[in-house]
C-alpha cells in the first residue's frame, strides 16, 4: 500500500468527498501503529492534554485490534461474555448499536454501570482495526453541519445510504464534567452491525467490576487512586486506502 500522507482523525478528515457519498474521509493513507496493550505507551502518541484537538480519536489498541465500549442489560452482557460474540436474541441485529473508544465517555453514559438496568454490564469489545477503519471510511456525520461543505440535501442522502453514523460528543473527566475536546461515537446499523457481530469482534471482556471500583474510589475521595485505574488511551491513527 502506498503511503500518501499522514492524517489524524480530526475536523478536516470528516469533510466528505463527492466521489464517495458514504465516505467520511478524503483519500490518503497512514502507517499502522504496532504497540501492544501491554507495551510502555509511546509518549509521542499520548494525547497532549494542553493541546488536544477539538476532534481526535483516543483509544486502547494494539497492532491488530482496537477496544470499544458498550453497556448492556445483564442478559445481553452475560450472553456476549459467555459466547464471546453478540448473539441474537437477546442482542438486536435490527437496532442501531453505538460503540465508543473512550472509557470515560462510556462511564458518563452508563453512570459507572448504575444508571439503569439496561446498562449494568460494561463491556470492552476488542474489534479488528480493519473493521473499525471500514466503519470510519463508510461513515456519515450524524448531524448536519455546513462546516463540512455539504448541502442539507447531499448530507441527507448520505445519511440515508450510510450504515455507520459518526457523532462527536464532549469528552468527560472523572467527575463527568465536559471537556473542551470531543470524543468519538459510532452508530452501527444494517451491514455494519452484521460485520461487527460476525467478523470484527475478537474478544469481549467484562469491565463492570473496574467501573464499580473506580466509582467507589471517587466516592471515598481517592481521586488519584481512581485516575490510576483508568485504561491508557492513546491517539489513534488509521490506515486509509489510497
Amino acid at each position: 500500500m502506498q503511503i500518501n500522507g499522514r492524517h489524524r482523525l480530526q475536523d478536516e478528515n470528516f469533510r466528505k468527498t463527492d466521489d464517495n457519498p458514504t465516505s467520511g474521509f478524503r483519500p490518503g493513507s497512514v502507517t499502522r501503529l504496532v504497540d501492544g496493550f501491554g507495551d510502555i505507551p509511546d509518549p509521542a502518541r499520548m494525547p497532549d492534554k494542553k493541546n488536544i484537538p477539538y476532534r481526535q480519536i483516543r483509544a486502547t489498541y494494539d497492532a491488530e485490534t482496537i477496544r470499544v465500549y458498550q453497556a448492556f442489560s445483564k442478559e445481553i452482557g452475560d450472553s456476549a461474555l459467555r459466547h464471546q460474540r453478540f448473539v441474537s436474541p437477546p442482542f438486536s441485529m435490527t437496532r442501531m448499536t453505538w460503540i465508543k473508544p473512550s472509557f470515560l465517555w462510556m462511564m458518563y453514559r452508563a453512570g459507572w454501570g448504575f444508571k439503569d438496568e439496561g446498562q449494568v454490564r460494561i463491556l470492552a469489545i476488542d474489534i479488528s482495526r480493519a473493521g473499525f477503519e471500514w466503519a470510519l471510511t463508510n461513515s456519515c456525520i450524524s448531524h448536519f453541519d455546513p462546516a463540512y461543505g455539504l448541502t442539507m440535501e447531499t448530507w441527507q442522502k448520505r445519511l440515508r445510504r450510510s450504515c455507520v453514523r459518526v457523532q462527536w460528543d464532549p469528552e468527560r473527566d472523572l467527575s463527568f464534567a465536559p471537556l473542551p475536546h470531543r470524543s468519538l461515537q459510532m452508530g452501527l446499523r444494517g451491514e455494519a452491525v452484521r460485520r461487527y457481530v460476525e467478523e470484527w469482534t475478537v474478544r469481549i471482556e467484562d469491565q463492570t467490576e473496574l467501573a464499580h471500583t473506580i466509582h467507589a474510589r471517587l466516592k471515598d475521595g481517592q481521586q488519584a487512586e481512581a485516575s490510576a485505574l483508568l485504561p491508557v488511551e492513546r491517539v489513534y491513527e488509521v490506515a486509509i486506502p489510497a
